[in-house]
């Protein structure tokens, strides 16, 4: 693989960002290699600079459900930038696509909007606080949050204990009323509850977990933790940054019959321009600033390019009926997996998962895990193999065996069986 340019360029941005990268999910440090550069997007097609063509099943991790450069997304962005880049004042826009947004997500009586995913859950959990009068809250390990300080924490030797920085420059007393429990644990949750009766604000978990690969809630999970906060009067949190307007119209509050008190959306939200929101009871946004005291704000919040982006998105997405199709063509892959890797995945040397648009493969175990703790044992060194087997194949994903694929409206058969006889060689 010839990637001149790439290389070259890589090794002026080392000089520019810290390890080159402008996000550390960027790098290439767990599967070896540089990154590559790109220049084009197109449908399911990415270009890097040296003119290397890659069928895409990352999506810029998510929000281009739509492919990349969408006719319609792309002309109702220029049409807005020949009118204002941006206002820092109100837009008919951002009403416009949070009406469209309650709309789909019923329980979504008032929102905000963001520019980030994080900005959304630190403002949640804010939210939860200001509410409640509490203080500590519950996360799960291998859920990822965001950067902001109290959630950058994880569980200790796999059990639910209080939190730890797992950061640097995270001072202790930032997490110290961070709870920690392994996903899929009711055990851990109760314990808590337990132990802090009337100190929890909330539970704030990825309803379908997408950042240690794809982990499921087990049955019931969900109904489990709804219950547990009604009960102590603690707020439950969906943070659907990835999973808001992609696995279904409501999200995971539809998809798994669970009605969070607030929820977390992102990455479709802005069609592939920076923005995200959060909302949810007017009883609970009633807090936030100018109505409440829990003050919150951002200059480029509700910026209309993201705006018009975001709304184009879910407007093509109902036109073209994508929930349908994507399930369609999940379903079409689940096929040619069981027919491609159904012996290697008999003998245990991988196994595979998809819901909806989600996909993922984890290496040396046969089971699928349930938590942080069993992915963690999966074989990422034979992901790296596969994973340098998918760029010579000319096939692109994140770089990483803690991330997740996904399908878009462009992709087709033949490109789903492109991706796992790539998988085939590599193993």
């Amino acid at each position: 693989m010839q990637d001149t340019r790439s290389s070259a360029l890589m090794k002026r941005s080392r000089k520019v960002f810290p390890g080159g990268v402008n996000s550390p999910v960027r790098s290439f440090l767990s599967v070896g290699g540089d990154p590559i550069v790109f220049e084009k997007g197109l449908g399911k097609h990415l270009t890097s600079v040296d003119g290397r063509v890659f069928i895409d099943f990352c999506g810029s991790w998510g929000p281009l459900i739509l492919g990349y450069s969408q006719p319609a997304v792309v002309a109702a962005v220029v049409h807005q930038a020949s009118k204002a880049l941006t206002f820092g004042a109100p837009c008919e826009a951002e009403l416009i696509l949070a009406e469209k947004l309650q709309e789909w997500t019923p329980g979504l009586e008032m929102l905000r909007f963001v520019s980030s995913g994080t900005e959304a859950t630190m403002s949640a959990i804010r939210v939860a606080r200001a509410a409640t009068g509490r203080a500590k809250f519950i996360k799960f390990e291998g859920c990822y949050h965001g950067h902001a300080d109290c959630l950058l924490v994880k569980a200790g030797s796999g059990l639910a204990t209080l939190g730890a920085p797992s950061s640097a420059g995270v001072p202790a007393k930032m997490t110290e009323d961070t709870l920690v429990a392994s996903y899929n644990s009711k055990a851990d949750v109760q314990a808590f509850f337990d132990k802090f009766p009337n100190e929890i604000a909330a539970i704030i978990i990825e309803p379908m977990a997408a950042n240690m690969g794809l982990v499921l809630p087990a049955p019931g999970y969900l109904q489990f933790l709804r219950d547990i906060c009604t009960q102590h009067k603690a707020l439950l949190i969906f943070d659907e940054v990835m999973t808001g307007c992609r696995i279904a119209k409501g999200g995971a509050a539809e998809a798994f019959g669970v009605q969070p008190d607030l929820w977390t959306l992102g990455k479709i939200v802005g069609g592939g321009l920076p923005a995200a929101a959060y909302g949810g009871t007017a009883a609970a946004m009633s807090h936030v600033s100018p109505l409440g005291k829990a003050y919150q704000a951002g200059t480029l919040s509700g910026n209309p390019m993201a705006m018009v982006a975001g709304y184009q998105t879910l407007l093509e997405i109902e036109k073209s009926n994508v929930f349908e199709n994507l399930e369609a063509l999940g379903k079409t892959l689940d096929r040619i997996v069981a027919e491609r890797l159904g012996t290697k995945i008999k003998q245990g040397q991988l196994c595979y998962v998809r819901k909806a648009s989600f996909f993922c493969f984890f290496f040396g175990t046969g089971t699928l895990p349930t938590n942080f703790t069993e992915v963690a044992k999966c074989d990422m060194a034979q992901f790296s193999k596969t994973y340098a087997q998918w760029l010579q194949d000319g096939i692109y994903m994140g770089p990483s065996g803690y991330e997740v694929g996904f399908l878009s409206n462009c992709h087709e058969e033949v490109d789903l069986i492109h991706l796992v006889d790539s998988v085939l060689r590599s193993c």
